[in-house]
Formats: structure tokens, C-alpha cells, sequence
């Protein structure tokens, strides 16, 4: 590992004004190496957005191992009716009693993305974010505005998946009702203390001004309301080496058996490059854009906050990070690849 190295890339990648500020924590083996380039410390928290989901499906997982619930546990037994009745409506035909926790997971349930699709009436919440409009909004708010939109297909549909966040706010809902625990007590008591990490939390309270203000395009983003709101699908705050730490920890095993892991892995097409699991995501480059397979494939979670947590289980090496900007997604991608790349050279 040349740190000097890994610097360098950081140090090519800002571009003011849309990239001023970038973390990242990369680990081979036995080494392990965090940097920043810009307006930021190594220690910077950061919105680690939808890699929540990955904090969400460990919590999930522990109950699985503990027979507290299963894959095929239907949502209909976990709510109060009032949160999953008529959630899921596809030509006419209610399929929400039939949803299950698998489906959440996998984006297999067809539900809408309450924030990013838009109803027929409306704009999506998205779209009000991005124009600078910042509002809260309760779970409760979020499955009634997914009812407002057109389910995308009946769930378990062979082969389609489609990323909605409404999945992972009934998650969220699901672990608080069977725990009697907030979602960030339960996050603190089996995740954040069992790994020892120090500046990872759930974000509540829209005036904490500790993580970096999001950026959109070549301004600050100020969706402090928004953050706070998210939750179990994009709520978390982390820094670039505990978001690491906590990777690892996922997919080596510390968080539950290590023998639930090839079960998730059951992929569906769901925005490119990635392909969707059962709660994690599969990043692997066509071999036209990977031609001789320098770039391995990759498990784990992205964010719209252009962050990065995944891990290398051909090599033994992870890597978290954010580039901080909502406007280039695949940013973050590109960086990271540079990074891993990287570590490969002596």
C-alpha cells in the first residue's frame, strides 16, 4: 500500500466548486490507509445516504439468526394495517398483504420509491429536494405518498427489481415494532458499541451541522430536514474509516453468522452498474468497460450523497468514502476504482 499514492488520487479528484471536499478509507489485508483531500479532515463525518440500508439489512439479519423473523415473512403480520393496507395496488389487483421481508430487501416487492418516482398529480420529493425546497416528513407520510404512485410490478416478479426507498422505510418500522427499541437505540446497541465506532449515529436532529453539508452540482445543498427524515433508507452519518470498519464487519461475519451471506447474494438488474442482492448491492463492470478484469467485482452499498462502502472478498480489501455530491453519481465510482487499483501496485 503506497499512501502517497492514495493521497495523489485524492489530491487529482477535487474540482472546485463541485468536489471541494473528499474522504475515503481503503484497507488490504492487514493494512489499512484513510485520507482526505479539500475542505475536509480524515475524521470528517459525513451523510452516508442509502449505504443506511446496509447498517438496516445487518439489523434485519441479526433477527433472522435469532428465529425472530424470515425472509418470508409476510409485512402484513409485523404492521398495523395502517401502514401496509393497500400499499401495493398493480391493474387494479391489492397485492400488499403478500409482501414479504425478502421482497423489501431485494427491491423485489414493486413498490414505488416514495422519493424518487413522482405521482401522476405531483412532482417527486426528489425533485422538491434538488430545487432547494428542505421539509420533513414521518414514515407514516412517506407510505402515503408511495400509495399516491403506480406500483411497478407484483412482487416476487421474476427477474425485475426496482430500488425503492419506501421498502426500506417499512424495514425501519418493522425492526422498532418487533424490538420496542427507537431505530437508532437498536443501531447503537448491536452495531454502533459492539464495533466501537465513535462518530457514527442516525441523524434526528436538523440542527446538527457535525456532517458535511450535501452539494448539488456547484452549490451547498442545505437538507438538513430531509436527513433527518430519511431513516432507515438513507439516514445514517458516519466517517470514511467507520464505515469501513462497519463493511468489513458485515461481510466478515461479525454481525451475524457469515453463513447467511450467499444467501443474499441473488442478483437482479437495477441501475447500472450495480445489480441488486437481498440487501446488498453487486458492483461489477461489464467485461466491455473491464476487458482484463482489473476491476473485481465488488458487494456491498452506495449512497446519493456519492458515497461508497464495499468489499473485495477475492482479495480481502475494502474501501469507504464519499465524494460528497449528489449531482455525479458515477463519481464516486470512478474514484473508487482508482483507489483499489491503487492497492494492487506495491
Amino acid at each position: 500500500m503506497n499512501p502517497d499514492k492514495l493521497q495523489s488520487i485524492l489530491r487529482q479528484a477535487i474540482r472546485e466548486p463541485q468536489f471541494p471536499a473528499l474522504v475515503f478509507s481503503v484497507r488490504k489485508g492487514e493494512a489499512s490507509w484513510t485520507g482526505s483531500a479539500g475542505n475536509c479532515q480524515p475524521d470528517q463525518p459525513f451523510f452516508i445516504a442509502s449505504t443506511t440500508k446496509l447498517f438496516v439489512t445487518a439489523l434485519i439479519l441479526q433477527q433472522i439468526s435469532r428465529n425472530k423473523l424470515s425472509l418470508e415473512t409476510p409485512i402484513a403480520s409485523l404492521l398495523p394495517e395502517t401502514l401496509w393496507s393497500k400499499i401495493h395496488v398493480f391493474k387494479g389487483k391489492d397485492y400488499s398483504a403478500g409482501i414479504t421481508i425478502r421482497h423489501l430487501l431485494a427491491h423485489t416487492s414493486g413498490l414505488p420509491d416514495y422519493f424518487g418516482d413522482a405521482p401522476k398529480d405531483g412532482v417527486a420529493w426528489q425533485s422538491r429536494l434538488l430545487a432547494g425546497e428542505d421539509f420533513l416528513w414521518t414514515t407514516e407520510a412517506a407510505v402515503e405518498q408511495s400509495r399516491r404512485i403506480a406500483a411497478h410490478f407484483p412482487p416476487g416478479t421474476a427477474k425485475r427489481a426496482h430500488y425503492s426507498d419506501t421498502n426500506f422505510q417499512l424495514l425501519g418500522r418493522i425492526l422498532e415494532v418487533r424490538s420496542g427499541k427507537a431505530l437508532s437505540e437498536q443501531l447503537e446497541l448491536e452495531i454502533i458499541r459492539p464495533l466501537g465506532l465513535h462518530n457514527t449515529y442516525l441523524y434526528t436532529d436538523p440542527a446538527d451541522r457535525r456532517p458535511l453539508c450535501l452539494r448539488y452540482r456547484d452549490t451547498e445543498l442545505p437538507a438538513w430536514k430531509a436527513m433527518a427524515s430519511f431513516g432507515a433508507d438513507g439516514g445514517i452519518v458516519s466517517t470514511a474509516a467507520e464505515l469501513r470498519r462497519f463493511a468489513d464487519a458485515f461481510f466478515k461475519g461479525e454481525l451475524f453468522p457469515a453463513t447467511l451471506l450467499p444467501e443474499l447474494q441473488v442478483w437482479n438488474r437495477i441501475f447500472f452498474p450495480m445489480r441488486s442482492g437481498i440487501g446488498i448491492h453487486l458492483f461489477r463492470l461489464p467485461w466491455i468497460f473491464n476487458p482484463f478484469g482489473t476491476v473485481p467485482p465488488l458487494i456491498g452499498h452506495s449512497g446519493l450523497s456519492g458515497t461508497v462502502a464495499f468489499y473485495d472478498p477475492v482479495s480481502d480489501s475494502s474501501i469507504a468514502g464519499t465524494v460528497n455530491q449528489i449531482h455525479q453519481p458515477g463519481s464516486s465510482f470512478r474514484l473508487m476504482i482508482k483507489l483499489l487499483m491503487a492497492l494492487r501496485k506495491p
